[in-house]
């Protein structure tokens, strides 16, 4: 059974930097797309932020351009989200979540989701 554990996330003030980890159980995703995406209370899932198997390409939402950075660490089957100069609307659960491509992670057509780490920005 595959398992995606998001960790890193918690309570911080704006302007302040989180590091999110996820760690996959199953080697055969170090060839998957993954994606980072978020819900805040009341609203949607939406995406943040995507990376190709290799690391090669990346993309991101517009909300969080400039500002957070998505990376990988295949021999560990992990991937990151670099969180930097949060703000309060940047509060949300973060899952992390599986894609054959990154198109489809874009789109949040994904394969596996993890169980959510708790983000919140203080004012």
């Amino acid at each position: 059974q595959v398992q995606l554990v998001e960790s890193g996330g918690g309570l911080v003030q704006a302007g302040d930097s989180l590091r999110l980890s996820c760690a996959a159980s199953a080697r055969t995703l170090r060839y998957d797309a993954m994606g980072w995406f978020r819900q805040a209370p009341g609203k949607e899932r939406e995406f943040v932020a995507a990376i190709s198997w290799s690391g090669s390409s990346t993309y991101y939402a517009d909300s969080v351009k400039g500002r957070f950075a998505i990376s990988r660490d295949n021999a560990r089957i992990t991937v990151y989200l670099q969180m930097n100069s949060l703000k309060p609307e940047d509060t949300a659960v973060y899952y992390c979540a599986t894609a054959s491509n990154t198109r489809d992670a874009v789109a949040g057509a994904c394969s596996y989701w993890g169980q959510g780490t708790q983000v919140t920005v203080s004012s």
